[in-house]
């Protein structure tokens, strides 16, 4: 038997990367960590997630203290935001948590970690600062960096991506968003509580286009009520360096659009950390979203998992800890453990925030399936209207048997809201069950108890079962008449 210097090599420490070094040291497996930045973490703690929430955290409350009037309480008087104390705001999370992803624990786990930027040179082992390390299997999950688009004179033009936002010497008096994806749309609204002066440019005719449009509209119809102006169905002609200024031309209409501002921020898609890996030398196969995976991880080399962003598939945080739980079942239980990703929760963090899981309608469409939609507002929820949160709605989906496939909520604290609905698909509750379960009150989550209910009255309510009942037990029917009956 040929002899490793470890049975596992895991290249790059982000939540994946994280998830599979932690679970297979304290299994007892000889497990080398490999990270090309200069600390553990990956894009999430250092320039996603994290300073992402904190950033909009923050936005929140400078925003919530100008709307003191409309809660009742005296006009407040705020200054205007430096955001350099934003920016150490951010950092000093970052660090918080940073410990909790240090070298040290994964020490104490079992682990060895290294840092560099490691290169295959033949199946079972790289090159790592001018060393060969070598592994009976390895897991690649080097995460993913922002796309830039090939627009004219991008490259003369200074911009500013997910990896620099966050770092600013100042607040900008205005900025440019391309693209209206999670990272875009979440950023845009952020820096406008800020007192940014934010545009949004989209070449579809939605924000967030993988969801269905009416949802999104009615997000992107509050987003424009708090100063965010948006151009969709645009393309960009060309970008422009003018000093102190970015100039963005665009054809909306038909028509040429130049657009000025302070920053040019680019959020226009995700590209696969994978290109200088060398695995073009050693049969791992991939494309521009990813590596070729099967459904156990496994790439065109049986031996080489991959999982996080570098699946292509969903770019999420908590969707890199599942596949890395999965590599664990393959790779170190040799259980062959499939993943699958049909109640991946997912939210985008705007304010409010829009959560999912499951079917939409657009891929429900897609997949053929049959299929019927009901919703409740949350204008109708006694704790929204308390809060002064009305904005919102929930969205529920059918298949032809009746059981619920996926849902939308966009309200405050959705995303915790729809935790109830991660139990409820993964266990296969039916909605008897949700509608009968007693929710506190007054809560937002009491929006779920609703909504399951509104299917289960049409047929409770209905003529038929009053006529039995009248039958039965003789009631006499309505005691009062009105118009509006």
């Amino acid at each position: 038997m040929k002899k490793y210097d470890y049975d596992l090599c895991v290249i790059g420490g982000g939540a994946a990367g994280l998830t599979v070094t932690a679970g297979a040291a304290q299994l007892g497996v000889k497990t080398v960590l490999i990270e090309r930045e200069h600390a553990l973490g990956g894009d999430c703690l250092h320039y996603g997630c994290v300073p992402s929430k904190t950033l909009i955290k923050i936005a929140r409350v400078y925003h919530l203290i100008k709307r003191a009037k409309d809660l009742g309480l005296p006009e407040a008087s705020i200054g205007t935001v430096e955001y350099k104390e934003v920016a150490k705001r951010i950092q000093n999370v970052i660090q918080t948590i940073q410990k909790h992803d240090s070298v040290e624990r994964f020490c104490r786990l079992g682990a060895k970690v290294e840092f560099g930027s490691p290169e295959f040179v033949d199946e079972h082992s790289v090159r790592l600062n001018g060393r060969v390390c070598s592994a009976k299997k390895f897991v690649i999950s080097t995460g993913s960096s922002p796309s830039v688009p090939p627009v004219e004179s991008i490259e003369e033009t200074p911009f500013v991506t997910n990896r620099e936002i966050f770092s600013l010497e100042e607040l900008p008096k205005s900025m440019i968003v391309l693209g209206g994806g999670p990272i875009a749309i979440e950023m845009a609204q952020a820096f406008c509580r800020l007192g940014t002066d934010v545009t949004v440019v989209q070449r579809s005719n939605q924000i967030l286009s993988k969801e269905d449009k009416d949802m999104a509209d009615l997000l992107m119809e509050h987003l424009k009520s708090e100063g965010i102006t948006f151009h969709l169905n645009c393309r960009i002609l060309k970008v422009k360096n003018i000093g102190n200024q970015r100039e963005v031309v665009i054809k909306k209409n038909n028509k040429e659009m130049s657009l000025r501002a302070d920053i040019l921020f680019i959020a226009m898609g995700r590209s696969p950390n994978i290109t200088d890996l060398g695995l073009e030398h050693i049969g791992v196969e991939y494309d521009e979203k990813g590596i070729n995976l099967d459904n156990r991880l496994r790439s065109t080399q049986k031996h080489i998992y991959g999982a996080g962003d570098v699946t292509g598939r969903f770019l999420f945080t908590h969707a890199a800890g599942y596949e890395g739980s999965i590599v664990i079942s393959n790779a170190v239980f040799h259980l062959p453990r499939k993943v699958n990703y049909n109640h991946i929760p997912w939210c985008t963090y705007t304010d409010p925030e829009f959560a999912c899981i499951g079917f939409n309608e657009k891929r429900a469409r897609q997949s053929g399936i049959n299929y019927t939609v009901w919703t409740e507002d949350f204008r109708d929820n006694d704790r929204a209207i308390a809060e002064g949160e009305e904005h919102g709605r929930i969205k529920l989906i059918l298949n032809e048997k009746g059981t619920p496939i996926g849902v939308q909520i966009l309200g405050l604290h959705a995303g915790e809201i729809l935790s109830e609905w991660v139990a409820a698909l993964n266990s296969k509750v039916k909605l008897t069950t949700l509608a009968a379960a007693v929710h506190p009150y007054p809560t937002l989550s009491e929006i779920n108890k609703r909504v399951s209910g509104r299917l289960l009255s049409t047929k409770l309510f209905s003529e038929r079962v009053r006529k039995g009942l009248k039958l039965f037990f003789h009631f006499k029917g309505r005691a009062c008449d009105s118009d509006d009956n």
